[in-house]
């Protein structure tokens, strides 16, 4: 699975578009949907990932729920289980605490997360917003910490990094 992040809006948030073979899924489209199409390029979308509705990370969406055959992924359709599209596999986990809304897609098979606003390299995501809740992030974290520590974690906004990592470095997780 080739991972091309797409950095967009004035927040700088990290929109990333999946490719398998010739089809592709989107996670979190934030903005600026010619920049995102030019990534997608000839690969057939298959689904929208969006990991929680705040605006820096639905921006574009409406640009994809036109498409009758893009599947929209997002908590208000999705329980905690695993999800099969094209040739793409992917388990949602549950991790409010930023959002409401927040979820985590798991690529098992490539040892993949992306996170949305849930986990930053050495920092977690805003509780303080409406909608935020710092005890649903602790269970979230708590949560998280029993997956296996070589996933990579693609963040909604700057650098990716591991649960290694965050488990080593990142204060909120200890």
């Amino acid at each position: 699975m080739e991972i091309i992040k797409v950095i967009t809006g004035t927040l700088d948030e990290n929109c990333y578009v999946l490719k398998e073979k010739n089809t592709c899924l989107v996670v979190d489209p934030g903005d600026d949907y010619p920049k995102i199409k030019e990534v997608i390029d000839d690969a057939k979308v298959l689904g929208v990932l969006i990991t929680h509705s705040h605006f820096d990370h639905i921006g574009a969406l409406r640009n994809f729920l036109t498409k009758r055959s893009v599947k929209i992924f997002k908590k208000s359709n999705l329980e905690e289980k695993e999800y099969e599209i094209g040739d793409f596999k992917f388990k949602v986990i549950y991790t409010p605490g930023h959002s409401k809304d927040s979820v985590t897609f798991y690529f098992e098979d490539k040892k993949v997360m992306f996170v949305g606003d849930f986990i930053f390299k050495e920092y977690i995501g805003r509780v303080d917003l409406p909608g935020g809740d710092n005890n649903e992030m602790q269970e979230s974290i708590k949560k998280i910490k029993t997956y296996p520590t070589d996933i990579i974690l693609y963040p909604g906004h700057y650098e990716e990094t591991t649960l290694k990592d965050e488990l080593d470095n990142n204060p909120y997780l200890k």
